[in-house]
This record gives structure tokens, sequence and C-alpha cells, in this order.
């Protein structure tokens, strides 16, 4: 019998996380931003003045990928690049007043969209599915797919 890949929570999860990007995206142009943007003006925004490598890791993108954000972030005057004062190969990126600013309405645009997205789902509920995704998550990024192929060719 055929999979039937519509009813996997794999598919439902994988369609709610376009459903999302998207609405956050309509959410982000109201701003100026695109989605992926204000990650980058969080994650300084708790710990400012990161290297390029250290934000890509922390968000797990590809280097480039954080180059061409930070390099659009910075056009819009809401962040800066400085070399590292102890390594000058390294260049830091910091919050400027006006990224700081506007850190304050992403969380806003943030928490409209969770209330958005969970609408209908009470507080028992929203706690089980954090605790559920935090899993999936851990499931996904814990191991490597050789190990994954491993049990499963133990299992059989």
């Amino acid at each position: 019998m055929a999979f039937n890949y519509k009813k996997s929570v794999t598919f439902r999860l994988a369609q709610t996380a376009k459903a999302h990007r998207s609405r956050a995206g309509i959410h982000l142009s109201r701003i100026g931003l695109h989605p992926g943007q204000e990650a980058v003006l969080k994650v300084l925004s708790e710990d400012d003045g990161q290297t390029m490598s250290q934000l890509a890791a922390v968000l797990s993108v590809q280097p480039p990928t954080i180059t061409k954000m930070v390099t659009r972030l910075s056009a819009q005057g809401f962040l800066r690049r400085a070399a590292s004062e102890t390594d000058g190969r390294l260049a830091r990126v910091f919050l400027t007043d006006e990224g700081r600013a506007l850190v304050e309405t992403v969380d806003r645009s943030w928490k409209r969209l969770e209330r958005e997205a969970l609408a209908g789902l009470d507080e028992k509920d929203r706690k089980k599915l954090r605790k559920l995704l935090r899993q999936v998550e851990k499931n996904l990024g814990s191991r490597t797919v050789d190990e994954v192929d491993l049990e499963a060719d133990d299992a059989e």
C-alpha cells in the first residue's frame, strides 16, 4: 500500500511551516523586513557584536546567507559592521540605535503572529505543542542521516 503522505505528521509540519513563513512575511513586510532578518536583529539584541560565523551558527544558516542579510540590514541602517578589536580579520556585527528600536516592533509582530497561529488553543495545548515541537526539532537535528539509517537497518 502506498504511503499517504498527506496524512503524515511531517507533511502537516511542512505545510504549517510554509503557512507560518508566509504570514510572518506579511507582518514583517509592514516594518520593512524579510523573513529571517528579524531573527538576526533578535539574536544581536540578546548578544550584540557577534561575528558573521557566530550568527550563521546560532541561526543555523550558511555563511553566505548571513552575509546577504547583514549587508541588507546594514544598508537599511539597522546594523553596522566593525573590525574585531582582537582579530582584524573578523568583522563584528552590532545593532544601530535604529535597529535596537526596530527589535521592539519585531516583538510586537511576533506576538501578533503567535496569537494568530495559536487561536483556539488553550494554554495546556500550547504548552504541549511547544514540548512536542521541541522533541521533533531535537529528533531531526541531533542525529546524522547515517545514524538514522543504521538504526533503521538494525530494526529490520
